[in-house]
């Protein structure tokens, strides 16, 4: 049975069926040539089809003992799932870095990742834009770029899961290969430059998923609930979309316009991405008039579309970590005086810090994220807490792969924090493990809540008592 299973896994990945046309000859070459047919040079190498096979028949064997866990109770049968995953997760290193990618969204697309059926620690829960996170862990943007698995990601324990970048066309993105691992070092460096299926393919999707969730939270929440509603609009879990724009277009404004009117109603905040470093001329939106006439268009785009008591989705930017001082101050300068909802910090780098500089991969070009980045992205953190005088809620993205470092982004400023390249080396057992750590570290030092660690290293900086905020 687990044999099964593991070969239907491959088969419906298509795997398989890769491997047969890649070393497929024709049957008629002796019939028209005489001659034998030339040796075959295989495209895949060896390694690769063995992580595919060692791959599959893991999963295989872990279904087969889930059938034994099962008959435990819920919770340590859920424990047992997600401790399972790190035996699968280190077969996907033999597998080519993209394909890799494809090969985890499709399985979370399909339901065959575990589902967190624990409750969160209550110290985590917070609340921000006047919305309920169990958690404050979330998925980054370009793990989920066409919203494929947004009820698999949510399921694994997520406090919310971001989705994109969207552009309003589809578009192939850049070249392959664009994705390069430095595993040592627990980064990856990429350049796909918004491979998008566009905003109509996404669309369809978070509507068919949109209908779903709100069935299921009907069906679960009495109409006379007075307490502060778990998740988002269209049910558990806080879903966010982020939005790119075309390469090619010259009207950048109108892009993040025409993904506001096609994908907002969806989603339970919207994010401005004018930070990725593959898009050519795509930073430079950064800039103070830029930005300002930028998020004053998107957000009348916003604004003038109708909605219910809820009001519209909260507008996000993210911004890159490789910013001077005077540019963020520009930046919070504008998200001030627009009163912005919030700001994503950060985007990757294009800078190679230590140790990744000594890696040959470093001089690959594209965007660096994971562990090197964090130091980074965490100092521009706090010092756009401080710029914003704490006034605008900030996520920390850029390093995080463990509850330590989710803590350290919440202390820098963060209310909610985000992260991908620790969970595509780690898989779906880190997710509880950050969450149980993250929950030690705010008890160890004695705090009650999430909201009372945010920006506690910023005040030292502003010099403002933390009891006075």
């Amino acid at each position: 049975m687990a044999t099964r299973v593991a070969f239907s896994f491959l088969k419906e990945c298509g795997i398989s069926e890769r491997i047969k046309q890649r070393n497929f000859v024709p049957r008629n070459h002796y019939c028209t040539t005489g001659t034998p047919p030339p040796p075959q040079s295989p495209r895949i190498p060896h390694s690769s089809k063995k992580g595919r096979l060692l791959t599959g028949a893991a999963i295989g064997l872990l279904i087969g003992g889930g059938a034994y866990a099962s008959t435990v109770d819920e919770a340590t049968f859920c424990g047992w799932l997600f401790n399972a995953t790190k035996v699968v997760n280190p077969f996907f290193a033999f597998l080519d870095a993209e394909f890799a990618h494809r090969l985890a969204v499709s399985a979370a697309a399909r339901g065959w990742v575990p589902k967190e059926k624990r409750p969160d620690p209550s110290i985590l829960g917070v609340e921000v834009w006047g919305k309920r996170f169990s958690n404050p862990i979330g998925l980054s943007a370009g793990f989920d770029k066409n919203a494929e698995a947004v009820e698999g990601l949510l399921g694994l324990g997520f406090g919310f899961v971001e989705v994109g970048s969207v552009t309003p066309a589809p578009q192939e993105g850049n070249p392959k290969p664009r994705i390069f691992r430095l595993r040592e070092e627990g980064a990856i460096i990429n350049r796909c430059g918004f491979n998008s299926e566009g905003i109509v393919a996404v669309a369809k999707r978070l509507g068919a998923q949109h209908g779903k969730r709100k069935m299921e939270t009907s069906s679960t929440v009495s109409p006379t609930e007075d307490e502060t509603k778990q998740g988002g609009k269209a049910g558990p879990g806080i879903l966010g979309v982020n939005l790119g724009k075309n390469k090619t277009s010259e009207d950048a404004a109108a892009d993040y316009v025409q993904g506001v009117h096609t994908l907002s109603q969806y989603a339970d905040y919207l994010v401005i991405n004018i930070s990725s470093p593959n898009t050519p001329g795509l930073r430079q939106l950064q800039g103070r008039k830029q930005l300002k006439d930028l998020v004053k268009k998107v957000q009348a785009a916003r604004d003038e579309m109708q909605w219910g008591e809820e009001g519209p989705p909260p507008l996000l930017v993210k911004i890159a970590p490789d910013l001077s001082r005077q540019d963020l101050e520009d930046i919070a300068a504008v998200a001030l005086a627009l009163r912005l909802d919030g700001l994503i910090i950060s985007n990757t780098t294009i800078q190679r810090p230590d140790p990744v500089n000594k890696n040959p991969i470093a001089k690959e070009s594209g965007g660096l994220s994971g562990k090197p980045l964090f130091d980074l992205s965490t100092n521009i953190l706090k010092e756009m807490f401080v710029l914003t005088k704490g006034k605008i809620p900030l996520i920390g993205c850029g390093g995080i792969s463990s509850g330590e470092d989710a803590y350290l982004k919440i202390r820098a400023g963060a209310s909610l924090v985000q992260l991908y390249t620790a969970f595509a080396y780690g898989g779906p057992a880190l997710i509880p493990q950050i969450k149980a750590e993250l929950a030690q570290c705010l008890e160890r030092d004695g705090y009650k809540s999430i909201y009372e660690a945010v920006g506690v290293d910023a005040f030292f900086l502003m010099k403002i008592p933390v009891q006075a905020r």
